[in-house]
C-alpha cells in the first residue's frame, strides 16, 4: 500500500486529523461557509480512496460541517472503466444519510480525470480549466440533477469512458448551480498522492496566477489531504504531515560523485526527477546533474500518437551515454502505460514496438561504451487488455464483446541487467522472494559500487564465489 495513503488510514483511524492545524484551518469556514471536497472517486487507492473520503465526510460533519458540496473526478484508469456509476451510487447514498441528519450534503460538480482537473507536470493547463469552471465557477457544458444521470446519460450520449467524461455541473430545479466555491468557503483536496492536484492547488491558492482566466479567484480557506510539493510548500495547510523521505538513492550517488542524466516526456517527467527524488522537485546538485523533459503530446488521447516521444528520449539517453558526461542515465518510457490505459489494443501493440525500438537504441550505446543496463517497469499494463474471469477467461458484456481492462495489471514485471561492463559472476540473489520495484535502488547503487545503506531493501544481485 501506498504510504501516503497508510499516513491518512491512520490519521482518520486514530482522529489525529481533526487536530491538527490544516483541519482547525479548514473548520473556521464550517459556520457561515460550504465545505468544498474535490478529488479522484474510486476505490483504486492509487490517488485516492474512497473509505477515505467517507469518513472525513463523517467526521467533518461531528465538527460542525452543515454544508458540504462534493465535486467527483470519475476513474476508470486505477480501477476497471465503468465502475464509477456504482462509486456515485455509493457517495450519494452517504449524503442522503447525511441530509437525514440535517447537513445540507450534496455532489456538485464532475467530469473524468483525464479531461477535467488532474492533469499533471503542466501538460495541458486547459484540462484544470475545464475542473476550475465546473468546480469553482459552476460552468459547464452538461447540467443535470444528479451525478447519478450526469454518470449515466454523458457515458451513453457522448461514449467517453470514465476518464474521458466531460465536465458537468448539478442544478438546482431553476437551473442554477448547487454548489459553486464562494468567498469564505473551506476547500479539500483529498487526493493523497501529489503529482495530479498540484496544477489545481496553484490554482486554489496563489494570488499571482497567469495559467489561465479563473475569471474570480474566492477568498477561501484551502487545505490539501497532504502537501503534495515539499519544495514549493504548496498547499500552504494540509490535514495530514507528509512523511520525510530523506536518503534517497539519487542524493547518495551524487554526494558521492556520481554524475547523473535523466529523461522523459512530460506525462511521466516526474517519475524520473520529483518522486525518484522522494517529492522533491529540483536538483540535489546542479554541477552533477542534468534533467530533460520532452513536451508530450497533448490535447489529444495516446492511441492517437502511440509511439509518443520514445524516440525521442531513446535519442537524448544515447546521446548522454556515448557523451561519456555522465556515470548514470536514467529514463522512462511512459508508452505500455499511457496507451495501455486507453484500452485501444492495435495502438498498444504500436507502442510497446515503439519502446522497444527505444530501449534497443539505449542498449547499442551501452554496448558501444562498455557499460552496464537495468531494464523494468513499476507495474504492468500493455501485457494484458481484457478483463478476466478467475480461471483466466475473458469477460463479455451483454452484447458478446470482449470487455477491455484499461487499468494497471498485477502480474509480475521483468527486471534484465546485464551488458559488457557487468562484472564476471555477477547473478541473481536467491533468497530475494518478495524482490520489487524497492530492491532496484540498493541493486543499482552495488552497480555504482557503492553498498546501500543497511536500512535499504536488500539487493537483487551477488557476485558468485568462483
Amino acid at each position: 500500500m501506498d504510504g501516503r495513503a497508510k499516513l491518512v488510514d491512520n490519521a482518520l483511524a486514530s482522529g489525529k486529523i481533526y487536530e491538527g492545524e490544516g483541519f482547525k484551518y479548514i473548520n473556521k469556514c464550517f459556520e457561515a461557509g460550504t465545505f468544498h471536497l474535490i478529488g479522484l472517486l474510486s476505490d483504486g487507492g492509487v490517488h485516492s480512496r474512497l473509505d477515505q473520503l467517507q469518513l472525513l465526510l463523517k467526521g467533518a460533519c461531528e465538527h460542525g460541517a452543515k454544508r458540504i458540496r462534493v465535486h467527483i473526478l470519475t476513474d476508470g484508469r486505477d480501477v476497471l472503466d465503468g465502475t464509477s456509476l456504482g462509486f456515485v451510487q455509493t457517495l450519494e447514498n452517504d449524503l442522503v444519510k447525511l441530509r437525514e441528519k440535517g447537513v445540507d450534503a450534496q455532489i456538485a460538480s464532475g467530469g473524468g480525470r483525464m479531461y477535467v482537473t488532474m492533469d499533471r507536470y503542466e501538460n495541458d493547463w486547459n484540462v484544470v480549466k475545464r475542473g476550475w469552471e465546473a468546480h469553482v465557477l459552476g460552468e459547464a457544458p452538461y447540467k443535470f440533477r444528479s451525478a447519478v444521470e450526469a454518470v449515466k446519460k454523458l457515458r451513453e450520449e457522448t461514449n467517453a469512458n470514465d476518464q474521458y467524461l466531460p465536465p458537468f455541473v448539478i442544478v438546482h430545479e431553476n437551473g442554477k448551480p448547487v454548489g459553486p466555491i464562494v468567498d469564505g468557503d473551506a476547500v479539500v483536496t483529498f487526493n493523497f498522492r501529489a503529482d495530479r492536484m498540484v496544477m489545481l492547488a496553484k490554482a486554489l491558492e496563489y494570488e499571482d496566477f497567469d495559467k489561465f482566466d479563473r475569471v474570480r479567484f474566492p477568498k477561501i480557506h484551502y487545505a490539501g489531504m497532504l502537501q503534495y510539493d515539499g519544495e514549493l510548500k504548496l498547499p500552504s495547510h494540509y490535514l495530514v504531515s507528509p512523511p520525510e523521505i530523506e536518503r534517497t538513492s539519487g542524493e547518495y550517488l551524487v554526494h558521492n560523485g556520481v554524475r547523473i542524466f535523466a529523461c522523459s516526456e512530460t506525462v511521466k517527467f516526474g517519475h524520473v526527477t520529483f518522486f525518484w527524488n522522494g517529492n522533491r522537485s529540483g536538483y540535489f546538485n546542479q554541477e552533477m546533474e542534468e534533467y530533460v523533459e520532452i513536451p508530450s503530446d497533448s490535447g489529444i488521447t495516446f492511441n492517437v500518437q502511440p509511439k509518443m516521444k520514445a524516440l525521442e528520449i531513446a535519442e537524448k539517453a544515447r546521446d548522454a551515454i556515448l557523451g561519456r558526461q555522465f556515470h548514470q542515465v536514467r529514463v522512462n518510457l511512459p508508452n505500455g502505460d499511457m496507451v495501455g490505459h486507453t484500452g485501444d489494443i492495435e495502438a498498444t501493440i504500436m507502442a510497446c514496438k515503439a519502446a522497444d525500438d527505444a530501449v534497443k537504441v539505449i542498449l547499442d550505446a551501452i554496448e558501444q561504451v562498455g557499460g552496464i543496463y537495468v531494464v523494468t517497469a513499476d507495474h504492468g499494463n500493455a501485457e494484458d487488455m481484457v478483463k478476466r474471469n478467475k480461471r483466466g477467461e475473458p469477460l463479455l458484456d451483454k452484447n458478446g464483446n470482449i470487455q477491455i481492462l484499461t487499468s494497471h495489471t498485477l502480474h509480475p514485471v521483468p527486471v534484465a541487467i546485464g551488458g559488457p561492463g557487468l562484472l564476471p559472476g555477477v547473478r541473481f540473489c536467491k533468497d530475494v522472494p518478495d524482490g520489487g520495484l524497492a530492491n532496484v535502488a540498493a541493486t543499482v547503487m552495488n552497480l555504482h559500487g557503492f553498498e546501500a545503506p543497511s536500512d535499504y531493501e536488500p539487493t537483487l544481485i551477488e557476485v558468485a564465489d568462483n
